[in-house]
């Protein structure tokens, strides 16, 4: 290649480099003026942007307030695209009610760790004789642990559904905690109606023993100034008050289980998402109030735990702490006929 060639394809190369400069800055120039060419074709999108608003803005608008659209679907609210009201309720679940309701079950604990040490569980003040007396029938047993068992089965698998992202997956790892949870939720929705009927027949069977009486405020009264003596019925008036805390907090438990559970009886997905929230913070509360049961009917009170096992209490357990309620059935089995002496007592026996 001679020197001329060489001289000209240098000129070329040089030429194509000052013409790439020029237009490289042409459109450095120019470019940031296409926003006016942009506003005098489009004035309407370019006052939209000019707004600060995105032109679909409006079309995201009306999907966050449930527009409604069509479809042939005919399940409720099927016609909207995007339910908002998941999102609140998300924040809700996993917001207030999972770091919230915790502390119900801490403080309970620490409530009963220091009534425990300072108070201490309440013991016979006299040695049993032997004597006994009935006190819950086999009925009213059965009924109480079938849904005791259910009830501890519920809490497990309630609290693993609500709580577990967080405490179970670090244990168990994703993979672990898939196999669990898909376990626990099938307990926790089939088992859900049977505590519901255990519930309401305990509802049934017992609210007759739970109605207010003279006697009960006198037992809060003796209770509060700590005297030996506290008068009582059948149920004291922190038993009634457990039980009306499950007539009532139980049965919201229930209901809105159900409501989730039947999702197909026309139930909204709105209606859903109130009553899941609804259901895990009264059921964590439940569960809570529920330490505070099984402590005083096991190591609490010193012969309670017997009753409810074998059905029957010692005398000077039933004077001590049932004294209203010793003293009718000991009157009704003095003006018993001899010959109906043998028949069972319908006052022991209770919802039997």
């Amino acid at each position: 290649m001679d020197i001329q060639t060489l001289k000209s394809r240098d000129r070329t190369h040089k030429r194509a480099l000052l013409w790439s400069l020029l237009l490289v800055l042409a459109g450095a120039v120019l470019l940031p003026t296409a926003s006016y060419v942009i506003s005098a074709v489009m004035p309407a999108a370019h006052a939209q942007w000019q707004d600060g608003h995105n032109p679909r803005a409006g079309y995201w608008g009306d999907v966050r307030r449930g527009v409604v659209g069509t479809t042939e679907v005919r399940d409720p609210g099927a016609n909207v695209l995007i339910q908002s009201g998941g999102q609140n309720w998300r924040q809700l679940r996993n917001g207030v009610v999972a770091s919230v309701t915790p502390w119900f079950m801490a403080i309970m604990v620490v409530l009963i760790g220091l009534f425990h040490m300072v108070i201490g569980p309440s013991r016979l003040e006299q040695a049993p004789s032997g004597e006994r007396v009935q006190r819950w029938s086999l009925y009213e047993r059965t009924l109480h642990w079938y849904t005791a068992v259910l009830f501890i089965l519920m809490a497990i698998s309630g609290l693993s559904i609500l709580f577990g992202r967080a405490v179970l997956i670090p244990a168990f790892g994703p993979g672990g905690f898939a196999g669990y949870a898909w376990i626990i939720k099938y307990v926790h929705n089939f088992l859900g109606p049977l505590f519901t009927a255990g519930v309401l027949l305990m509802i049934l069977s017992w609210i007759r023993w739970n109605l207010p009486k003279p006697e009960d405020w006198q037992w809060i009264v003796a209770m509060i100034k700590r005297r030996p003596h506290a008068p009582a019925g059948r149920m004291n008036a922190g038993e009634k008050m457990w039980f009306w805390f499950i007539a009532l907090f139980g049965l919201a438990v229930c209901v809105t289980g159900l409501i989730m559970d039947f999702p197909n009886f026309g139930f909204t997905r709105q209606t859903m998402q109130v009553a899941n929230l609804i259901h895990g913070f009264v059921a964590v509360a439940w569960i809570s109030i529920a330490f505070g049961h099984v402590y005083l009917g096991t190591i609490g009170v010193q012969g309670g735990w017997e009753g409810m096992i074998q059905g029957d209490v010692s005398v000077e357990w039933a004077r001590q702490h049932h004294d209203v309620w010793y003293e009718q059935i000991t009157h009704a089995e003095q003006q018993t006929p001899p010959q109906a002496a043998s028949q069972p007592d319908p006052e022991a026996k209770g919802g039997a």
